[in-house]
């Protein structure tokens, strides 16, 4: 009877410790079972998942097999719709539940613990509507929300911009951001961007070549890169023309200035006529002297380099030449300039002609 009291104890003991463990093991067991992608997959968390939706999402996307054992570490680790960072994710072949619930999780900084960042690119666009869409591409903002954030006057203050003035700080490029950045975040960075690019060199230098502020390199730069978007050898010898022109009191006479006056409405004109110089704009250079208010275009970091670097020449006038290499006559007469401008509409207008045909 002592053995078989003893042998029933020892079996119940058994029993308790096996129910005890078995949790457990299977919690192991759940968190080492791995994805089953057999390359890296990048996936974007847009909407605040619970886990079970989360769960779904992922063997949609063919990045898990089992929503049980997914679900199980889920619960272990905390994650559900309140700890879940929102963002981009690159998910390795063979990820193991747990690395992978662990990754998805909120951190104290805001983000997801395997948040990746994204590719935030805009160009050199007209203007920052234009930006706004561009950035709306590649990271979770609204475009109508930037706008209306960067056109408040109290955006414009906390970064000391009047709104004409507001472009110079946007520098067109490839930028490294969280996808979840929203609007608040992604124009402090541009502004970081902005402080770390105006040391006191290229301070001090925008004195020595007779400017006054960075937004006034900014104003000439998009001018120059307006004028000549094509070849970067010709950007130097623009600005020099063109500071050249501002140190004599000339207007500077700018077609990209008056265009921007009109919109869209000249896109694809290729014949500009006095018509179309005469409109009366503040950022008209045929109509009034020195610089525009601000930026015609957000302007990259190698046009403003152009600027406060330019050549040492003594140029005044500019025409395009006569044929379809997108450079420039550049001279100090105005008889000169007249010349080649008269080569170029002779030469516009056969082109023109030839295209009808």
């Amino acid at each position: 009877m002592f053995k078989r009291g003893l042998i029933i104890t020892l079996i119940v003991g058994v029993l308790v410790a096996i129910a005890i463990s078995a949790p457990k093991i299977l919690l192991f067991l759940a968190g080492k079972k791995q994805t089953i992608n057999s390359t890296e997959k990048s996936i974007i968390i847009r909407e605040q998942f619970t886990a079970n939706q989360l769960a779904k999402f992922l063997i949609e996307k063919e990045i898990i097999d089992s929503e049980k054992s997914f679900l199980t570490i889920a619960k272990e680790v905390g994650l559900d719709n309140q700890t879940l960072a929102l963002g981009k994710y690159v998910i390795l072949s063979g990820t193991n539940y747990l690395d992978l619930c662990e990754g998805f999780t909120i951190q104290e900084n805001g983000q997801g613990k395997a948040e990746a960042k994204v590719n935030v690119v805009f160009n050199a666009t007209r203007d920052l509507r234009t930006m706004a869409k561009e950035v709306e591409k590649c990271i979770m903002v609204d475009s109508a929300s930037l706008v209306t954030y960067l056109e408040d006057e109290a955006t414009l203050s906390k970064y000391g911009f009047s709104s004409a003035q507001f472009p110079a700080m946007f520098f067109p490029g490839k930028y490294e951001m969280y996808f979840d950045t929203n609007v608040e975040a992604f124009t402090d960075s541009m502004a970081q961007e902005f402080k770390r690019f105006w040391t006191i060199e290229r301070k001090n230098q925008l004195i020595n070549i007779g400017l006054s502020s960075p937004s006034q390199v900014s104003t000439l730069a998009s001018i120059v890169y307006s004028e000549q978007s094509r070849h970067a050898d010709e950007w130097p010898t623009i600005a020099a023309l063109y500071l050249n022109r501002l140190k004599k009191g000339m207007k500077l006479q700018s077609d990209p200035t008056f265009k921007f006056c009109w919109g869209e409405a000249l896109k694809g004109v290729q014949r500009l006529t006095a018509e179309h110089r005469n409109q009366d704009c503040s950022y008209n250079t045929y109509i009034y002297n020195g610089l525009p208010p601000g930026p015609i275009s957000l302007t990259s970091k190698q046009v403003l380099e152009a600027v406060l670097y330019p050549s040492a020449v003594d140029y005044l006038f500019m025409c395009a030449k006569p044929d379809y290499s997108y450079r420039h006559n550049f001279e100090t007469s105005d008889v000169a300039h007249v010349r080649n401008a008269a080569n170029y509409q002779r030469w516009l207008a056969n082109e023109l002609k030839k295209k009808k045909k």
